[in-house]
């Protein structure tokens, strides 16, 4: 398995001598990768309380409605 350093050699030697095609790609990489970083991680708290919701769910203790009667009841309110 190559380590990191030699990985990375090979990649800046690449690049050295991408065509443009090549060249967008791994500037899309980049973009994506750094867009990713700009999106804040969803505290654990939230999946908690998904987590709790669903066992609610699965154990019968949460009325649910069908997207019919979400719509009918919404359609009532106008």
């Amino acid at each position: 398995m190559e380590s990191t350093l030699e990985i990375r050699k090979k990649i800046h030697e690449f690049i050295d001598i991408a065509d443009e095609r090549i060249l967008r790609i791994f500037k899309g990489i980049i973009d994506a990768e750094e867009q990713e970083d700009n999106y804040p991680a969803v505290p654990d708290y939230i999946y908690d309380r998904i987590e709790e919701e669903r066992e609610k769910y699965l154990k019968g203790e949460v009325k649910t409605s069908s997207w019919e009667e979400v719509k009918e009841r919404l359609m009532k309110k106008l």
